[in-house]
């Protein structure tokens, strides 16, 4: 990887000359959102632009995902630089009155995959049309990131045998910054999103004779509190976990005098180091069943790895950093902001290629909404800043020279 070249011109004005059939193509993808791979209308859209633009397009890798590739004026770098965005939606239902609300209930671009997607058709456009660099850009649209690990099936089906990228750049919309602002860092950015299933088993029987029964509601509770020890006497207070139990569900409802015979706990652990998951994964294994032994029950833990925590190489960090500081600005560029712990399968692309996963802020947006919220909806103003920064980053570290 090169350092960034002295002189320096933003992409960002050049894009800013397209943003409004851009806002219209984010504002279409948004109409028609698609879940985990059933993004088909979405790829073909993007490969549609692409080609249109006379970028080679590869399809068929995760079902629906794709990956544009454009040549630099000069290729004797041998290096190439890998650009990614998500495709899909949530399962939720939009409730907001913007005219292009989605047109489909129980789904919508939640998240702003929908955006990014608009963002990198954006870089992808003008680096074909410039093509101001020495090696190659691959524009990589994935599939399934909301639970669906699209990133980790590109990968495991050769994304990077196929498409050599040396070093890899993800950007995410974030409504906790202003439009303008990006953060990036070093190390973990996002945790590892394990999932829990505890089936706590007793005997029941009537509510009004206790003592003849084995009430797993009663183990469930101790259970549910006990877990919290493991954030707090567990885990170094200078570390991170969160354990979080999300939903119960007793084998009987609906009756005021029947203890139930069992309880089903799902929920969340979150970690940041893989000495963390292993400990919260024992932890969590031996206070269910510790506890529910010792009250004369049973509990059974099913505990499955979700995506593995965000990681930031540190070069291409600091990296992605300074050329942020070019694009926005050396006082808009964040690289001390605490690292979130919501979960990315763009950390399975980090696992495969050194990289950074970026934060690009966008304020509160047209609806003053937080992620996941179902009046939510993408800053269309910040389109050419992703798209420039996105664009930047290519250039910078395969200079013309």
């Amino acid at each position: 990887m090169n350092a960034p070249a002295e002189k320096f011109q933003s992409p960002v004005e050049k894009i800013r000359s397209y943003h409004a059939e851009l806002r219209r193509l984010r504002r279409d993808i948004h109409a028609h959102p698609e879940l985990a791979f059933q993004e088909s209308r979405t790829s073909q859209l993007v490969a549609d632009q692409l080609a249109s633009w006379g970028i080679d397009v590869h399809r068929g890798i995760a079902k629906t995902g794709l990956v544009g590739v454009v040549k630099g004026r000069k290729s004797s770098s041998g290096r190439a630089v890998g650009l990614r965005a998500d495709m899909d939606c949530l399962p939720m239902h939009e409730t907001s009155s913007i005219p292009h609300k989605s047109t489909h209930a129980g789904r919508m671009h939640a998240c702003g995959h929908d955006g990014h997607t608009t963002m990198l058709l954006g870089a992808a456009r003008y680096l074909q049309e410039t093509r101001n660099f020495d090696g190659t850009a691959y524009l990589i649209f994935q599939p399934a990131e909301e639970g669906g690990g699209g990133g980790k099936v590109m990968v495991d089906e050769g994304l990077f045998d196929r498409f050599p990228a040396n070093e890899v750049y993800a950007v995410h919309n974030w409504p906790g910054l202003p439009p303008g602002q990006m953060a990036v860092r070093p190390g973990p950015v996002m945790a590892a999103t394990d999932e829990i299933v505890i089936t706590v088993r007793g005997k029941g029987g009537h509510a009004a004779m206790p003592h003849l029964t084995v009430d797993p509601v009663l183990i469930t509770a101790q259970v549910i509190s006990a877990l919290q020890a493991i954030a707090s006497r567990n885990v170094s207070p200078l570390d991170a976990v969160v354990v979080s139990v999300c939903s119960m569900e007793t084998s009987q409802t609906g009756v005021f005098n029947v203890i139930p015979d069992s309880v089903k706990l799902i929920g969340t652990v979150r970690s940041f180091r893989p000495e963390t998951q292993v400990l919260a994964e024992a932890r969590v294994k031996e206070i269910a069943a510790g506890i529910a032994t010792a009250m004369g029950g049973s509990a059974d833990v099913e505990y499955n790895r979700g995506y593995p925590p965000t990681i930031n190489s540190e070069r291409e960090a600091l990296f992605a950093a300074e050329v942020g500081k070019r694009v926005f600005g050396k006082n808009n560029v964040v690289t001390d902001a605490e690292p979130t712990m919501g979960g990315e399968d763009f950390s399975y692309m980090l696992q495969a290629r050194p990289g950074a996963y970026v934060f690009l802020g966008q304020g509160g947006g047209p609806n003053n909404c937080y992620l996941h919220n179902p009046g939510y909806d993408f800053n269309d103003d910040v389109i050419p800043l992703g798209a420039g920064f996105l664009a930047a980053l290519v250039e910078e570290s395969l200079p013309l020279k």
